[in-house]
């Protein structure tokens, strides 16, 4: 014996239902086959609206029912041949009918109790279920409609009727003893009192009507037959990459359903549990897919989680005081008062010092809970022994479900360890004692990061998802845009990362996309977006919430770098190739590593001194392992190397100067290069990370610039460095004449900080750095006799893009 149930979207129309028939003939075997029947599709909701208009007296319950009826007749027209089709057009006309003549009562009286409720909305089973029943007989499969009141008895709590199951099995029992046929079409969802009224068994209760069956026949098999392939590994409207689960263990399924899996009504696995009798779920719109499996024994894929679920819209209830504490009888009153009031608790949680205990309730429900516990506790408020009831607001539980979470070590530590490093608050925490779930409150805004990071820690084997949000498309921020392009793939095969460019903005336009921008296409999509507004952009970027966010500063623009804690604050990632950040005020640098540091997010600015080139990686290391950087000395303009290697004599130094702006050496203004200033910026920045307390005006510079170069506009300056030629020959030739080289260097020693031309000679490190080369010498208690040296190009776009991508991975992985 066998029992199949279809939901509401299986029998939604006339096209699902042969859908339907088709499952059927294909399940018929020798032996008895009872098929459950939801309404169609939206028909319960549409009941009861009309049944809610008729109660405050609004004469549109009329239009609401006409729909209905309309609905349904359709559905007969299109599923019988037309000699068959008047009794059935008969019937459904009969019971619309009814259906209005309830509802005009309710209209009259403006009334609606639960029992004229449950009357109402049962009817969409009943018509569904003869309409099915008709169809299976136009098929030549012959079959019992049998109203499902004459077989389940409950008792009289309308709405979630409790089962008599000693008189409802006898019934059901003696229905498929009589053999009057090898196939019954019942109505889910309903029973009757001992009264004969029409009782109801809550949301999702054919299911539930199945199970009641199945068990009572001892079923060999329970399908639950939807519009999903089984149950998944978590929502996937929520989770992109949700697996189906093949096999379940009935403990499993009902941890899962109740903390907001839908596939499946909670109390369905419970009459067959004992039995053993497994269920099936299953596809109606896909039927050979395999589905999932209830049964005992459960998960047999070795991972230690299940499933992942959620359930939204909840409320947490926090009841403190001292006078909690060793008092006893405060949980059973508190209980008691929600139990009274039928508010029904999802989630418990204790503290071990008594002086708290909170639970989760449907936020419908709060106002009513903060009433009545108030109430119940008026005397302790009042003599200050306990504080009035804390209600938190829109909030969520996600729960870890799975049999072989027990025992293992570890789950807790991955499942709060990613949520953190994502920025997602934790704010109550509860396990059973059977280790079954681990369930958490967070904020509502937070659960479709939160289920899938998790998702992508315990179930994604393949790849890591990373989203990004990057500012500039100049010439370093378009070499980003393009080697990351060339390399996704690369990333994904070997070290099974999804990088996804989620938004792209420059001074004028700024554009997102969930899904991730085209990066063969970023210019076309960045020209179509809207309007940048630095306030609005980073609004969307905290708005979408997406996990393992990293945001990429590749401008120059003071205004951006002053934003770096909004996001860190948020636990997105930082990875600023902008200098001005890290060298402006001392108190605004610490204040964005503490952030990172207390939000566990990531920092990172590696290109600002020497572009592509590990330096400040290769200090923190230093640092790190427990050394001592005693001096530095640096090379740390690409710009001035490239100018002074370049400049002989014998074309104008403004003429050099000018090369190596439209080589795309210098920054944007290339007084920042020449004045120094760029320079100093540099070894403030590393001088901080050894941890000196720097600002610039610390830091000494002896500026080789005439001081009219530095004044006015770009223009200007051009002009004024023609004029000063002689200057800058007479610099050439004197270290020429000495046999040395002019560089420009930068040095720490002893919390001093210098910058300025030097002249040097040829057994000196920097003497043979040629090009854009930049080089750092770091003198340590370990490499005292022989510094460490840092050599290569320190300017120029692709070098400074791939430092941008190296860090971009380090905050990814």
């Amino acid at each position: 014996m066998q029992v199949l149930k279809f939901g509401g979207s299986s029998v939604a129309n006339a096209k699902n239902i042969e859908n339907v028939v088709a499952i059927i003939k294909q399940s018929l075997n020798n032996d008895i086959t009872i098929v459950v029947v939801s309404a169609l599709g939206g028909i319960t909701d549409a009941l009861l609206d009309a049944a809610l208009l008729a109660s405050v007296g609004d004469g549109a319950f009329k239009e609401k029912l006409h729909d209905i009826e309309q609905r349904h007749l359709t559905a007969v027209k299109d599923l019988l041949p037309i000699d068959q089709q008047s009794s059935m057009l008969s019937n459904v006309k009969k019971r619309c009918n009814e259906i209005e003549d309830i509802c005009k009562g309710v209209f009259l009286l403006k009334e609606l109790s639960g029992r004229t409720k449950d009357a109402i909305i049962s009817y969409g089973e009943i018509i569904s279920s003869q309409i099915l029943s008709a169809k299976l007989q136009s098929e030549a499969i012959g079959n019992v409609w049998k109203d499902t009141r004459e077989l389940i008895e409950t008792n009289s709590e309308f709405g979630h009727a409790n089962i008599d199951f000693p008189r409802t099995n006898k019934n059901i029992q003696s229905l498929v003893s009589q053999k009057e046929s090898t196939v019954y079409v019942v109505p889910g969802f309903i029973g009757r009192d001992k009264n004969g009224s029409t009782t109801t068994l809550g949301r999702g209760g054919s299911d539930y009507t199945a199970a009641i069956i199945g068990a009572a026949i001892n079923a060999e098999v329970v399908e639950i037959w939807t519009d999903v392939s089984g149950i998944m590994t978590a929502d996937p409207r929520l989770v992109a990459h949700a697996k189906i689960i093949e096999q379940i263990s009935y403990q499993e399924a009902m941890e899962l359903s109740h903390f907001g899996a839908k596939v499946i009504y909670p109390p369905t696995i419970q009459p067959l549990m004992s039995l053993g009798i497994p269920v099936c779920i299953k596809n109606t719109f896909s039927p050979a897919d395999k589905g999932t499996w209830v049964r005992k024994g459960g998960t047999q894929s070795g991972n230690h989680i299940s499933g992942i679920s959620s359930i939204n819209n909840l409320s947490l209830l926090s009841l403190e005081g001292s006078g909690m504490v060793g008092i006893p009888g405060f949980s059973k009153r508190l209980f008691e008062a929600l139990s009274n009031e039928k508010i029904n608790v999802i989630l418990i949680t204790q503290s071990s010092s008594e002086h708290s205990i909170s639970v989760g309730i449907i936020e419908g429900d709060a106002n009513r809970a903060k009433e009545i516990i108030d109430q119940a506790f008026a005397y302790e408020i009042e003599i200050k022994k306990v504080e009035p009831l804390k209600v938190e607001r829109h909030l969520a539980i996600i729960a870890l479900v799975g049999d072989n979470m027990k025992n293992h070590s570890g789950i807790s530590g991955k499942m709060f360890g990613v949520l953190g490093r994502n920025g997602v608050n934790v704010r109550a925490i509860a396990q059973g004692s059977s280790e079954r779930n681990i369930s958490a409150v967070i904020a509502v805004e937070d659960v479709k990061k939160a289920v899938n990071v998790l998702h992508e820690e315990f179930f994604e084997t393949t790849f890591k998802e990373v989203n990004l949000f990057i500012s500039g498309t100049g010439n370093v921020g378009s070499k980003l845009l393009a080697q990351l392009n060339q390399q996704l793939l690369h990333l994904e095969d070997h070290l099974r990362l999804h990088i996804r460019v989620s938004g792209i903005s420059n001074s004028r336009k700024m554009v997102f996309d969930d899904n991730g921008i085209n990066l063969s296409e970023w210019r076309e999509s960045l020209e179509n977006g809207e309007a940048m507004e630095l306030k609005k952009f980073i609004e969307n970027i905290q708005h979408k919430n997406l996990r393992n966010a990293v945001f990429v500063d590749i401008t120059a623009n003071a205004a951006i770098a002053k934003t770096y804690d909004q996001y860190l604050q948020k636990s997105i990632s930082v990875v600023a190739c902008n200098k001005i950040a890290c060298s402006s005020e001392y108190d605004y640098y610490k204040k964005l590593k503490n952030l990172a540091r207390e939000f566990n997010s990531l920092f990172l600015f590696e290109t600002n001194v020497g572009a592509g080139l590990p330096v400040i990686g290769t200090l923190n290391d230093l640092l790190r392992s427990g050394d001592k950087v005693n001096c530095i000395e640096a090379v740390l303009s690409g710009t001035l190397n490239f100018v002074f290697n370049n400049y002989t004599g014998e074309k104008p130094f403004a003429m050099v100067v000018r090369q190596a702006q439209e080589e795309g050496y210098t920054e944007p203004d290339p007084r920042l290069d020449l004045s120094g200033m760029d320079v100093m910026r540099k070894i403030m920045i590393l001088a901080r990370e050894t941890g000196e307390k720097l600002e610039m005006e610390d830091i000494a510079n002896e500026s080789f610039m005439p001081a009219s170069c530095m004044k006015g506009d770009v223009a200007n300056f051009y002009k004024e460095m023609e004029k000063h030629e002689q200057h800058f020959l007479n610099l050439f030739s004197k270290a020429k004449d000495e046999g040395k080289k002019l560089k420009f260097v930068a040095r720490l020693e002893n919390g001093k900080a210098a910058v300025g031309l030097r002249h040097i000679d040829p057994r000196h490190d920097f003497y043979h750095l040629y090009g854009k080369d930049n080089a750092v010498l770091f003198f340590t208690d370990r490499y005292a006799e022989q510094p460490l040296v840092i050599k290569g190009a320190g300017a120029g776009a692709e070098v400074t893009a791939s430092g941008v991508f190296a860090d971009i991975i380090r905050a990814a992985v």
